[in-house]
């Protein structure tokens, strides 16, 4: 990623835009900050928050006009927050707080002129950045509204202590400022005596305040908005240190006065309260409560419905940040490597965003990226890369006419997990498409998708260039996919290939003989690849109303689905946080699931609740669908293997069966225990017989003398996996797997 690439990602995320509120401030006061403390009550340190921002905040804090309330977001959902009576009871309410402390002097003196409070702030500010400024007046905010009593004079005393000098009594007259002129770097008048001496000198710029008399500043006229008149004595004071320091005076001025902010903030759920209001002051009680109806606006909204983005405890700008900065590392952080590699990919989140900031696609980027560096973690994706290459081996594809056709109109394409998971139903639907179309020949392969999601690339491409030559060499048929992910990826990168979803197929011809009938009320699933698919699933909704379901929508649904925990292969790179998606999703609704992607239902029952797959009811076996469990990594691959051949030995009256691997032939049975840890773990059952294949011909292991349990192992590529077991008639029982990277070295002694 370079960083201007990493700059138009960061600018996408609004999460650090400010809220409405002090944007709409003149003087940006942070009113969510005050409004959190408030709440809590912290009185002193809500003023800490005002004292910050304004100039002589015991006067402003108590003229304030509250501008921000035009734009609070909480004025849709029961109101505005009571900005200004809020910082009138905090400053009534706090302990006073001594001024900030002024800069280094500058070595320029300027004089401000006029009664106002815009003369005021202008001092307060310029005193504050190193300037020696002189206050000439009449009298010092003479012409401000009554304030009780002590207030202007305790910050009056602020102001001689942050170093600015006045003089009162002053004849304010046009000689006056002539000589003012010539006595100092800058003056600046405030609007009041511009309006009753210099007018005939023209208005002053609205941007700048400057005059036709160069280091000549006045404020505006005729305002009477407090909070805007000190914004004027703020702007003078920026004015005045452009103009001394010799640099542009308007570049980069855009964020001084009230602005346009793009924080987005959903009130989808938040419930409209009134604002407390009172006659006169508040007490504490409803000053708390006022500042609590203060929504603390940000937007989230990609946090809020992902659990993957909320696991790492930031928001999308700062992952862009970390991908960043990952990059640059040789090997990249672990925690940046696992962050990178848990994004589902789903797309969520930018269907969320208000400006369309994509995770999947940062992250997606820097696994390929990484890959072709040589720097990602080899065992991130390596599992369910194996589990590709076994689906698409010798063992698993098969690509055929139907039987005793030389030529097929459409050809069913199921997806490697469907057949991983169930097989029966996959061939149940080949038939039924066979009978309602005739000529439907089967392609099983898998459509890369791993690949593609783990940013192999290059595998990716060689998986469709594989996928292509078989489908052309069937005669380029229309393609039937039952995946919504295979329906997705057909689409992309096989352009030129007619795909059609099986549920529009069913739609269109009508149900299956045997299809169930009244299955009740159900809570459907939408996957990830369906987000922006719309007839897809309007297809499905409408095959579930025909078998009788009664659709129950989650909140999240359709094009906000959340992702069941396989996407992105979150459940492989990322184990823990994958279970806590499916549980998230799985825990959401009381129904039963039903879903069209076997890997939404598998993860869905993982998690122990009911789900069934639609082909569950459309294809229904002699099961209870809902309890099905989620088949295990070992039974998914013979699932595979076995499909093909039965397939080809009753369809085709051809032998499926390849010759037998040495090791295939070794028994092997499970603890319970031991069951868990090969899931957990990702070994396989292959994998346990090439170790026992292998301490067969080396006849070498380890004895317990605790248990009388053995222990042997193996290092087939780059894995050494250990096994713990004890002897079982003619085969193995085992108790304890596991495996590593390392590479254990024998030295004789």
């Amino acid at each position: 990623m370079e960083q201007a690439e990493l700059r138009q990602w960061e600018r996408k995320c609004v999460q650090e835009e400010v809220p409405q509120c002090v944007a709409a401030c003149p003087l940006h006061v942070d009113a969510r900050t005050f409004c959190s403390l408030m709440a809590q009550r912290r009185w002193d340190k809500a003023w800490q928050v005002l004292a910050k921002t304004l100039p002589l905040p015991g006067v402003l804090a108590r003229l304030c006009d509250g501008p921000c309330k035009a734009a609070c977001v909480r004025k849709e959902a029961g109101g505005s927050i009571e900005m200004d009576r809020l910082e009138r009871f905090c400053a009534e309410t706090a302990k006073p707080v001594a001024p900030p402390q002024p800069l280094p002097k500058r070595g320029k003196s300027v004089a401000v002129v006029g009664d106002g409070l815009t003369a005021l702030c202008a001092t307060w500010e310029m005193a504050r950045r190193g300037f020696d400024v002189t206050l000439h007046c009449s009298v010092p905010g003479g012409l401000l509204p009554a304030l009780p009593e002590g207030v202007l004079e305790r910050e009056l005393e602020n102001l001689v202590k942050l170093g600015a000098a006045i003089e009162d009594g002053v004849d304010l007259t046009v000689e006056a400022i002539d000589e003012l002129m010539d006595e100092n770097d800058a003056v600046f008048v405030d609007g009041e005596f511009w309006t009753a001496h210099l007018s005939e000198v023209g208005e002053p710029d609205a941007l700048t305040l400057g005059t036709q008399r160069v280091g000549l500043f006045a404020g505006p006229k005729g305002e009477t908005s407090a909070v805007l008149l000190a914004a004027a004595g703020r702007r003078a004071a920026n004015s005045v240190e452009r103009f001394t320091q010799g640099v542009s005076m308007v570049t980069g001025r855009e964020l001084e006065g009230p602005y346009e902010t793009r924080l987005y903030t959903s009130l989808a759920k938040v419930e409209s309260v009134p604002p407390v209001v009172v006659d006169g002051m508040y007490t504490e009680e409803n000053g708390r409560d006022e500042a609590g109806r203060c929504l603390q606006c940000e937007c989230m909204e990609c946090v809020k419905h992902c659990e993957y983005l909320k696991h790492y405890k930031f928001y999308p700008k700062v992952y862009a940040r970390q991908i960043y900065n990952n990059e640059s590392i040789v090997m990249g952080t672990r925690q940046a490597n696992s962050m990178i590699n848990s994004c589902m990919l789903c797309g969520l989140c930018e269907t969320l965003c208000p400006e369309d900031f994509s995770m999947a696609d940062v992250c997606l980027e820097a696994r390929r990226t990484m890959v072709e560096s040589d720097t990602m973690p080899p065992s991130a994706h390596e599992f369910a890369l194996r589990d590709m290459a076994f689906a698409n081996g010798e063992k698993c594809v098969l690509a055929r006419h139907a039987p005793g056709l030389d030529q097929s109109e459409y050809l069913f394409f199921p997806g490697c997990q469907l057949t991983a998971s169930n097989p029966d139903s996959v061939q149940a639907a080949y038939a039924d498409l066979r009978k309602q179309l005739g000529s439907v020949g089967l392609l099983l392969h898998c459509c890369g998708a791993p690949a593609e999601w783990s940013g192999r690339q290059a595998l990716m491409d060689e998986t469709v260039s594989d996928l292509r030559k078989e489908w052309e060499a069937l005669g380029g048929p229309k393609i039937i996919a039952a995946c919504p992910t295979c329906l997705k990826t057909l689409h992309e990168y096989l352009p030129d290939a007619e795909v059609v979803s099986h549920w529009a197929i069913l739609r269109a011809l009508g149900l299956p003989t045997d299809t169930a009938r009244d299955c009740g009320s159900m809570a459907i699933n939408d996957p990830c690849a369906a987000r922006h698919n719309a007839m897809l699933r309007e297809d499905v909704r409408a095959l579930l109303e025909q078998v009788g379901v009664i659709v129950e929508e989650p909140e999240m649904t359709g094009e906000t689905a959340q992702c069941c925990g396989y996407g992105g292969l979150l459940s492989e790179a990322n184990p823990e946080l994958g279970r806590a998606v499916a549980e998230r999703r799985a825990a959401e609704m009381a129904e039963d699931w039903v879903t069209y992607c076997v890997m939404c239902r598998d993860m869905i029952a993982k998690t122990g609740k009911r789900a069934v797959h639609i082909y569950d009811l459309l294809y229904p076996q002699d099961v209870d669908a809902g309890a099905r469990p989620s088949p295990g990594y070992s039974l998914r691959r013979e699932n595979r293997s076995h499909l093909r051949e039965r397939l080809l030995a009753e369809l085709w009256q051809e032998n499926g069966a390849l010759a037998v691997e040495p090791y295939e032939s070794i028994a092997v049975s499970f603890t319970a225990e031991a069951s868990v840890l090969m899931e957990e773990r990702r070994i396989l059952k292959s994998d346990v017989q090439k170790v026992f294949l292998n301490m067969q011909k080396s006849r070498r292991r380890f004895v317990s003398r605790e248990n009388g349990h053995f222990l042997t192992s193996f290092r087939p590529v780059v894995v050494t996996y250990w096994v713990e077991f004890s002897e079982q008639g003619e085969g193995y029982l085992v108790h304890n797997v596991w495996s590593h990277r390392m590479k254990v070295r024998e030295v004789l002694s």
